[in-house]
């Protein structure tokens, strides 16, 4: 990315992003990497260990839904006005494939950017040997909230 324009103006988004995913404790307990922050897409992944397996070996479907509502947050986080941020309002995953790989890859894209709720849309894959295999598809809405609303509020 060159540093004029649109791309120099997106740092201290990526930053903002970059902060907040690691300012969740569920994304270092599962060890979850942040592969790419950009404008409306946001790409984590997850290297496989027994920790984030189901019972025959597969990635577990939580952390395959973890993934999904994470980078679909983070992809609607980087549209959204200064002084805003998102909570997720709802999402739907649709299996299509056992995760079986060393490695799941999310990349998520925001569709629009709504003034109250943003759609997102999700592909996961699994990575085996190289080769990506679609394992998941999902849809999400993010509900758009002012910051100052939400800061302290779980506390």
């Amino acid at each position: 990315m060159s540093a004029t324009g649109e791309d120099a103006g997106f740092g201290a988004v990526r930053e903002r992003i970059n902060a907040g995913l690691n300012g969740q404790g569920m994304l270092h307990h599962l060890g979850v990497e942040i592969d790419e922050v950009a404008p409306g897409r946001v790409t984590l992944s997850l290297p496989f260990r027994k920790a984030v397996a189901q019972q025959n070996g597969f990635f577990h479907g939580a952390a395959i839904g973890f993934l999904v509502d994470d980078a679909t947050a983070a992809a609607a986080g980087t549209v959204v006005r200064d002084g805003e941020t998102v909570l997720t309002a709802e999402y739907k995953i649709n299996f299509v494939a056992p995760g079986i790989g060393e490695r799941l890859v999310c990349r998520a894209e925001a569709i629009k950017a709504g003034r109250t709720l943003i759609p997102v849309e999700a592909r996961v894959f699994a990575v085996k040997d190289g080769r990506e295999t679609l394992c998941a598809v999902a849809l999400a809405s993010m509900a758009v909230r002012a910051f100052d609303r939400l800061k302290g509020a779980a506390k």
